[in-house]
């Protein structure tokens, strides 16, 4: 059983073995056409934007146990934004924030940063995922056919250091989510190590300086989802130029109830590393849907939720729950005692009593679809929106 951690905009964690929740067996879609429209490798990070890079990222760092590990600010250089990478396993995170538009002098280390854009979108959307980062074959070649294919451009292809040199990088983006992007990435010479050399214009940071020093477990983004409007003209949209099929389908009926609910879809690439899914408002529910209230609150369309996988989540949501209150990440409330006496009926033999016994005390969620068994968690919001 492979166990995993979710974060969400408006939050979670969570254990899983195939990287979604089960509503029901009959959802998932197990054929696999290998349509991708370019060569896709992995997610290789995610870049929030926000107001405060220096405090946020030291909070996340606390919360998630994801040493920074490289730095490109004005200690740098930089006097156009602040950005710190924090890793975890394979698992980055970069938070980026805009210096005084009257001191900005050089170009930024991310091409793509803009002073406008950055102060636009916080003002929109509070702290916010900005742009999802692929890494792909060829990031030139998969945004000419992205945008061929109907992609809204929202960078062209940008080449960092010299073409022929083997640190040479290309980053690309296009439209996704209004003002949220998607960005491809390619490198000259692909590293195995994806954290190993980040962007060109960053510093290594070394880990033991950056507290907490070590992680907790966390080892990769696991699937990143967007709240949209309207789900079929959305997927339509994001399929047309990328050409991920359709990996798992939910709808109202199997994960909502009668108070709320909502219809979502995950996207995958071809070798499923890369899942994208996005979901919509259930309308004429008693209270407002999830989604609802988040397209209101967020302006409109946006990366609401990141999967985290974690290598064992009792061992992460220890650590993490021992920084809840303070400065780490405060959990949903745990589901009702007769949640856990009735689970094994629910879920089969596939958790020990002391499993059983760990997720109650824990107040983690468990679920099974065919391919495995889930463990999860949602935290509360990560923001004030």
């Amino acid at each position: 059983m492979r166990k995993e951690d979710e974060l969400v905009n408006g939050g979670e964690v969570a254990g899983k073995q195939n990287g979604l929740p089960a509503a029901d067996f009959k959802h998932f879609n197990r054929t696999n056409p290998m349509s991708d429209l370019f060569s896709v490798r992995r997610f290789h990070h995610v870049e929030f934007w926000c107001s405060d890079a220096t405090n946020i990222s030291r909070r996340f760092s606390w919360a998630l146990g994801m040493p920074i590990v490289a730095k490109s600010d004005i200690t740098t250089g930089n006097t156009t934004h602040a950005s710190y990478l924090l890793r975890s396993g394979q698992l980055l995170f970069l938070f980026t924030a805009p210096y005084s538009a009257a001191i900005h002098t050089n170009k930024p280390s991310i091409p793509t940063f803009s002073h406008a854009a950055c102060r636009a979108f916080t003002d929109a959307h509070g702290l916010a995922v900005r742009s999802v980062a692929i890494e792909v074959e060829d990031a030139e070649l998969a945004y000419s056919i992205s945008v061929s294919h109907g992609a809204k451009s929202s960078s062209p292809p940008i080449t960092l250091g010299e073409p022929e040199n083997e640190n040479a990088v290309v980053i690309a983006e296009v439209q996704v989510y209004n003002d949220a992007v998607l960005r491809y990435i390619s490198f000259a010479k692909p590293t195995i190590d994806i954290a190993s050399a980040f962007l060109p214009g960053f510093e290594p940071i070394e880990p033991s300086s950056s507290f907490p020093g070590q992680d907790y477990g966390i080892r990769r983004l696991d699937h990143a989802f967007g709240n949209v409007p309207e789900l079929a003209s959305a997927v339509d949209y994001f399929k047309s130029f990328t050409g991920f099929h359709k990996f798992a389908e939910f709808r109202a009926e199997d994960i909502g109830t009668i108070e709320s609910g909502l219809n979502t879809m995950g996207l995958a690439c071809n070798n499923e590393a890369v899942i994208l899914g996005l979901c919509e408002p259930v309308y004429g529910t008693r209270r407002r849907s999830q989604v609802e209230t988040y397209l209101e609150h967020n302006e409109g369309p946006g990366f609401q939720h990141l999967a985290l996988e974690s290598e064992d989540i009792f061992w992460t949501l220890r650590e993490m729950k021992q920084r809840s209150g303070l400065g780490g990440l405060e959990f949903m409330p745990p589901p009702p005692a007769t949640y856990y006496r009735n689970l094994k009926k629910r879920i089969g033999d596939v958790l020990s009593d002391d499993q059983v016994k760990e997720c109650e005390e824990l107040g983690i969620l468990a679920d099974r679809n065919d391919d495995g068994t889930l463990l999860q968690i949602f935290t509360k919001p990560l923001g004030d929106r």
